[in-house]
């Protein structure tokens, strides 16, 4: 096995790497895949887009769903070590460029939890709860980030507990609702299929490509904590397959439901699972009043607030899920001489990324409060610009992360690997070309929205494709990631270089005083 951390302050790399614990089996493994594969978040907006969302999700599994997560059972298999994706991309390209890769990876879980996770938590609260204003708007996000960073710095015996929380609530959740849509179904009726609303279109992949790859993103979440886990060769790809399957099952249920269910002008990518919850939770008591609004009463109001704890329950999960893993990731970029060595350094008591996960509270803090402020209180616009921000991220990590495959196999061919992508090399080659090519585009397609109308005989303007809020304001949505996406590139860039002098001044021994703390 290549050593994959190899720098000149070795001493410091063994310590931080002493306080890990292995503390995970196969089954949470299993869970935290199963919690990062399944978000709840975007649910709705698969099932806004219409019948023609189905499609595209059936042809998208195909064409990356399946190839990502048989790249990632191969290389987690053949390389089981801490950091997962930074080690990978580490190893094929350098230190650099997988510190700045890793950082701006990192970067997306902040602004997707404090400009999406948080929205969809309060809008489901103020749904069936209570509804949210002012000052508790605030109150409400704070909690769900900061009880988030308290469960990812604890230590992993007790932070597995909420994947394993957020599986399970979602099993329960996404069963009961579809058990309820077919009750809906036969008491009430269904909305007419007609079968040409499922016919592929250009203009349909557009719009849906972006969302469907974020809804099918998280495969490698349980390798950045490899070496805390028993026999991860094994366990990690089983994992990937198993949840895979699962999690497809999952996320096409609820989908197919909500376009049962409700009419397509009555689905807002914002609410879209809300609306549904609410329309066939009528079942249990409750109507639909002659505006279209949807009241629950009795017993059905009991069944919307279960539900709707459940929903938020799933959506805090995930957040916790990818905090898991990409801080994981993001210290031991750190530690090893891709960032500040202060963000490197583990908890003594815990095993834990404490310094990195506060790090990331606070800025998962300064993303809410900023996009409410911006959107004044628009939070359609406010989940539409933070989401496609979290998801181009995310994509600019991925753009690396798939040629690691073909890379990795080249730079090292004699290392055993016990599963491999089938197909030998040119499947190897097909899986890592397909999902590059599909994460270029879907980056193209949120950093420019329309690219290509006009394209294969569709008509219309580019400008119709801006997300909702951003109707007619191109300049202003490409402000609000063009601007962000720099930023934190720079950001990514400036932790590389701050690591790559620590580590030069380490080799000289100019730092081999130092004593490593918690």
């Amino acid at each position: 096995m290549p050593e994959p951390i190899a720098t000149g302050d070795t001493d410091f790399l063994r310590a931080n790497k002493a306080k890990l614990r292995r503390s995970l089996s196969r089954f949470d493994a299993f869970f935290l895949l199963l919690c990062s594969l399944v978000g709840l978040d975007t649910i709705g907006s698969l099932a806004a887009s219409g019948h023609e969302a189905f499609t595209w999700l059936l042809v998208l599994a195909a064409l990356f769903f399946v190839p990502y997560g048989l790249i990632v059972a191969e290389l987690s298999a053949t390389f089981p070590l801490e950091g997962g994706q930074y080690t990978w991309t580490r190893l094929a390209f350098g230190r650099l460029v997988a510190g700045v890769v890793q950082a701006i990876y990192w970067l997306s879980n902040p602004v997707w939890v404090g400009g999406t996770l948080c929205v969809v938590a309060m809008e489901t609260f103020s749904t069936f709860v209570h509804p949210l204003s002012g000052t508790w708007t605030y109150v409400a996000g704070l909690l769900f980030i900061w009880v988030g960073v308290l469960c990812t710095s604890v230590s992993l015996d007790v932070g597995r507990w909420v994947p394993a929380a957020g599986a399970l609530a979602r099993m329960i959740l996404l069963g009961f609702f579809f058990i309820s849509t077919v009750i809906y179904g036969i008491q009430r009726g269904v909305q007419t299929l007609d079968w040409g609303d499922f016919t592929p279109t250009y203009t349909g992949f557009i719009a849906l490509v972006p969302v469907i790859v974020f809804t099918f993103v998280g495969f490698e979440l349980s390798s950045s904590a490899a070496e805390e886990m028993d026999q991860p060769q094994r366990a990690i790809p089983l994992a990937v397959l198993r949840s895979g399957a699962t999690s497809f099952l999952m996320v096409a249920a609820p989908v197919a439901g909500i376009l049962l269910v409700l009419p397509g002008d009555q689905v807002s990518s914002l609410g879209g699972f809300i609306d549904a919850c609410k329309a066939v939770f009528t079942v249990y008591g409750g109507e639909v009043l002659p505006d279209g609004t949807i009241q629950l009463t009795g017993f059905g109001a009991v069944v919307g607030v279960i539900s709707a704890v459940g929903l938020i329950v799933a959506l805090f999960t995930s957040g916790v899920s990818w905090a898991l893993g990409e801080s994981r990731a993001q210290a031991t970029a750190c530690a090893d001489g891709a960032g500040p060595r202060f963000f490197g350094v583990l908890s003594e008591k815990r095993g834990t990324p404490v310094r990195i996960n506060v790090l990331a509270g606070v800025l998962a803090t300064a993303v809410m409060i900023a996009a409410l402020n911006i959107s004044g209180g628009d939070s359609g616009k406010y989940f539409s610009a933070g989401l496609n921000l979290a998801i181009s991220m995310t994509m600019v990590a991925y753009m690396l992360l798939f040629p690691t495959l073909p890379v990795l196999r080249r730079k090292f061919p004699n290392v055993p690997r016990p599963f491999t992508v089938p197909g030998g090399r040119l499947g190897g080659v097909v899986a890592s070309l397909l999902t590059t090519a599909i994460v270029v585009y879907t980056l193209a397609q949120l950093v420019w929205p329309g690219l290509g109308v006009g394209w294969f005989g569709t008509t219309g303007s580019p400008d119709d494709s801006l997300p909702t809020g951003f109707e007619g304001q191109r300049l202003a949505y490409e402000l609000t990631q063009l601007v962000p996406l720099a930023a934190f590139g720079l950001t990514g860039l400036a932790f590389a270089l701050i690591g790559r002098r620590q580590n030069r001044r380490a080799a000289s021994g100019v730092d081999r005083s130092r004593t490593v703390t918690a």
